[in-house]
């Protein structure tokens, strides 16, 4: 991983619907430049939950407005640093990828598929960008030279799948 360049991160999901698009306007927002990120879906709906863009806007500031699902297929010959899992989908079905990145999985819960009034199904899609955005907080909080260390980064992962544990606790 070369640090004079952003770290080029591939977040999954099944739909690249819901999680993987949060997962991405919140690392790039975080990241502030250090991070070139992209999502995407082993079978994309073809396009974004507006409750997805509407959480962005609402809770983070966001504008996702221009997102749109696609598949990872789109990805292949990518070399990523980083390969995010958001869904359990995902993470079984995950291609090789070139370079061999790095894998973490943040399992959530698909809010799209929460059902209910429309004012349950955005406090489903809440909750759930509050865990990918606490998972991406403490991706963003290790400097440069703990990512780049091998060790440290599947101690990372470790620490997302505790952080994931401990989110959906709450």
């Amino acid at each position: 991983m070369n640090q004079k360049t952003p770290y080029k991160v591939l977040i999954l999901c099944t739909g690249n619907s819901a999680r993987s698009i949060i997962g991405e306007y919140l690392l790039r927002a975080k990241g502030k430049g250090r991070f070139e990120v992209h999502s995407a879906g082993s079978k994309p709906t073809g396009r974004v939950n507006p409750l997805a863009i509407r959480v962005l806007a609402e809770k983070y500031g966001l504008d996702a407005s221009a997102g749109r699902s696609k598949s990872w297929d789109e990805f292949k010959d990518v070399k990523f640093d980083f390969v995010i899992t958001v869904c359990d989908n995902a993470k079984e079905a995950c291609p090789v990828w070139p370079g061999q990145p790095m894998i973490a999985h943040w399992g959530s819960p698909d809010p799209a598929g929460a059902e209910g009034t429309e004012q349950e199904k955005y406090a489903e899609f809440v909750r759930v960008a509050s865990q990918v955005a606490r998972r991406v907080e403490l991706f963003c909080a290790f400097p440069d030279e703990k990512l780049v260390d091998v060790a440290a980064v599947r101690a990372v992962g470790d620490q997302f799948k505790l952080a994931g544990e401990e989110a959906m606790k709450r």
